[in-house]
């Protein structure tokens, strides 16, 4: 994760539009975001730029449809470790980072540890991801999972204000 430095300017009206374009259509043409925005191309170009830079954006990818690659089963796992030290959280995020199918891992608290977002293809897939995996992790210690039957909404896209 990134973080912004102090240094870096504020963003204003417009840089928060031009977000606002890229979350929704981030292939869209120069010509077109700098239309959209009402700069002329070379100025929307530069702010796009800055926020590459700057890590305000950091990256473009295509959103892929789970089902079509056979991921049809969403869950999530709450882990609670045995331990709460240093070199455990950075054992079991160094492990963690390994298993594709764990889409998401966040350190939270609360009344566990780390709650994890896996996609997978079958119940039997999960069983091995569970049991083989993710309660093999460096300090794990009890898990309590959820399988999603029905996704209400997903998405990346964040509120920019624009």
């Amino acid at each position: 994760m990134r973080i912004q430095k102090e240094s870096v300017r504020t963003l204003d009206k417009l840089d928060r539009k031009i977000l606002h374009i890229l979350q929704a259509d981030g292939r869209i043409s120069m010509k077109d975001l700098s239309e959209q925005v009402g700069l002329s191309i070379t100025p929307a170009i530069e702010r796009v730029k800055r926020m590459e830079r700057d890590g305000v954006i950091t990256g473009y990818h295509a959103r892929i449809d789970p089902p079509a690659l056979g991921a049809k089963l969403l869950v999530f796992v709450e882990i609670t470790l045995n331990q709460k030290s240093g070199p455990v959280f950075e054992q079991f995020r160094r492990e963690v980072l390994r298993i594709p199918e764990v889409q998401e891992c966040h350190l939270v608290s609360g009344d566990f540890d780390y709650l994890i977002k896996a996609r997978i293809h079958e119940m039997a897939e999960y069983r091995k991801l569970l049991g083989d995996m993710l309660l093999s992790l460096p300090g794990a210690a009890q898990s309590k999972s959820y399988v999603v039957m029905e996704e209400i909404k997903e998405t990346l896209v964040l509120a920019t204000g624009a």
